[in-house]
């Protein structure tokens, strides 16, 4: 009878091969997931920010109504904010910080400009922002406020001539 007298306590290259092969399809699988997970939170995020803006403009154009008689938005759509973003800078250029939210007003028509914000992934994404009358003066007299966009990503617009 043979005995083994050495102990041999390893792995064989054929199991540390095998363990590198399933590392390598678990990480193929958890990657793409964990990048459109991280993608859906900051659109939620976004989304955040912008119901916020849009409850301080609704904020906002109640208390012109009662002061003035009129509902209108300001120019600046973040100063309908009592408290500004995470990120907020008041620039005047795109954004070009992880996280940061800009406000580019048209040079040729005060009334209209851009929300940005850069995600983490440095892409860039935009909301057009009007303050002025969007509606029917006959059947909405009183009310002179704007419009706000959904989101588009920059890569199809030229931010360049802002």
């Amino acid at each position: 009878m043979k005995t083994n007298t050495q102990n041999n306590k390893g792995f064989t290259l054929i199991e540390l091969i095998m363990v590198t092969i399933i590392l390598g399809i678990l990480a193929a699988v958890a990657i793409p997931r964990y990048t459109a997970t991280v993608e859906k939170a900051e659109e939620a995020a976004e989304n955040a920010v912008i119901s916020s803006i849009m409850a301080g403009l609704e904020s906002y154009a109640t208390e012109q109504l009662m002061a003035t008689g009129r509902r209108f938005w300001p120019a600046d759509p973040f100063s309908a904010l009592e408290t500004m973003p995470t990120g907020h800078t008041a620039q005047g250029t795109v954004a070009d910080a992880d996280g940061e939210w800009t406000w580019i007003v048209n040079p040729g028509d005060p009334k209209l400009g851009n929300i940005y914000h850069m995600r983490g992934d440095n892409s860039v994404w935009q909301w057009e922002y009007k303050s002025s009358d969007e509606h029917n003066a006959s059947t909405d007299i009183g009310d002179d406020t704007g419009t706000l966009s959904g989101r588009t990503s920059t890569s199809n617009v030229n931010t360049s001539a802002q």
